[in-house]
């Protein structure tokens, strides 16, 4: 174990068998006899844990927490007390120790001290480095793109970060709404604080309420305990309410009180919660053709878009698609652990033809698929899904009847792509995927002359 622990007693029983103990399970122990001599190593080595006496003839073990604490804050301290003195111990922790542990004690009781106060130590470090790794990959380098649009959205996004505003993103499934919000969110100075989603369109008219705003124990059938909303979650933090246009009209109303007053009542209580929350909402829809219609509400409409951002298509950003395809390659490549791969130049075409319903998610998930199957280092179009080579091509797509077989809707296919390609065989073969020879013996089979 590279753990360091240093054990601070000036009994030397006592600490020569917290000793043998740590260093049989593989510690590196450290030890000194007196509060001074603890002061001193704690100003020349790190420690991962330190292990002091409360009670010793001249500076205490409270001495030693005070300046573990000073020093090394990521230390912890566990205090040794006698029985009988336990409010010296209690004492220790309000100041600061994480544990405490009762003369007489056995090696196993000891060993599973240690053993908890480590794993809480490497917990917070490991929470730390992913929160870090959260952090950096939502900052503002990995927006990624180069059209003027995106540009103007991107120097939006860094302009507002910082500020506690409303926000409310708007596009087509797809376009990178979450990805804008958490990178609003991870470099605001909220950053250390909650992120918290809720899709309003997977919940059940019934249930948004309870998750918006929490309940109390017997609110309602089935509320057996106590729980707190998104909102309550959320608090310091973010909270991303995703398609909210879903809201029903009448939780709407509720929504906006607690926008307006920055508080909250959980559903079967009158006890008023304050808020802190920063709040950014995502649509599909057009949220002004929906108050048209009576489905949202023009108070929180505008409430809602104090800072509006509207994400093109990626259809109207076709500058940015080789930029997300080296970016997706790079992942999913370094993801499977594969050389990187590349895309040929016939795909590139394709994609920048393509109209792309599904947007950067569609994209991303083709790349993804075709890095995953293909054994080549560069991507051909036959890696890829025929919509993109059909679609590319401008064809419509292909009429299908209910009770009309495969084979039926198949040669109905090759005809619209060869059509669409002047009856060039080889591009026709090439889009659908499939070589000369097979495209040959379809039309064979299928009696197809130009």
């Amino acid at each position: 174990m590279d753990s360091k622990i240093l054990i601070v007693d000036d009994d030397s029983l006592v600490r020569e068998f917290i000793v043998e103990t740590l260093e049989r399970k593989g510690y590196y122990v450290d030890q000194a006899d007196s509060g001074e001599q603890a002061i001193e190593m704690i100003g020349h080595a790190e420690y991962d844990l330190v292990i002091t006496d409360l009670k010793m003839r001249q500076l205490s073990g409270m001495d030693v927490l005070k300046e573990v604490l000073e020093v090394q804050p990521d230390c912890r301290v566990m205090v040794i007390t006698a029985f009988g003195t336990i409010e010296n111990a209690v004492e220790a922790m309000k100041i600061g120790a994480c544990d405490y542990i009762t003369k007489p004690f056995t090696a196993d009781e000891l060993e599973i001290l240690v053993e908890r106060a480590l794993d809480y130590k490497r917990l917070k470090e490991e929470n730390l480095y992913l929160r870090k790794e959260l952090v950096g990959s939502y900052s503002f380098d990995n927006l990624i793109g180069r059209s003027p649009s995106m540009m103007k959205i991107f120097e939006l996004v860094k302009n507002i970060a910082a500020s506690p505003s409303t926000v409310l993103i708007s596009g087509e499934t797809g376009t990178g709404k979450e990805l804008v919000a958490r990178a609003i969110h991870y470099n605001s100075n909220r950053a250390k604080e909650p992120f918290v989603k809720m899709n309003c369109a997977a919940l059940p008219e019934g249930l948004i309420e309870s998750e918006l705003f929490g309940h109390e124990k017997g609110a309602f059938t089935g509320a057996i305990k106590t729980t707190k909303g998104r909102f309550e979650q959320a608090n310091n933090g973010t909270l991303l309410l995703d398609e909210i246009s879903e809201i029903p009209l009448s939780t709407q109303a509720k929504l906006l009180r607690v926008i307006q007053e920055r508080e909250l009542e959980r559903l079967g209580s009158g006890q008023t919660i304050p808020l802190n929350v920063r709040l950014i909402a995502t649509s599909n829809h057009d949220l002004k053709t929906e108050v048209k219609k009576g489905k949202f509400r023009d108070d929180l409409y505008f409430r809602l878009q104090v800072i509006p951002i509207d994400l093109p298509p990626l259809r109207e950003r076709l500058e940015d698609i080789p930029l997300l395809c080296d970016y997706f390659l790079q992942k999913y490549c370094q993801r499977e652990g594969v050389p990187l791969k590349t895309l040929s130049e016939k795909v590139k075409k394709l994609f920048m033809s393509y109209n792309w319903p599904g947007n950067i998610r569609e994209l991303e998930n083709y790349i993804e698929r075709a890095v995953v199957i293909s054994k080549s280092s560069e991507l051909r179009v036959s890696d890829f899904p025929i919509e993109i080579a059909v679609g590319s091509s401008g064809l419509a797509s292909v009429d299908t009847d209910v009770g009309q077989t495969i084979a039926e809707m198949e040669k109905r296919l090759i005809i619209k792509t060869l059509e669409a390609n002047n009856w060039n065989k080889a591009r026709t073969a090439e889009i659908l995927g499939v070589t000369t020879r097979t495209l040959r013996n379809k039309l064979n089979e299928y009696r197809c002359q130009e």
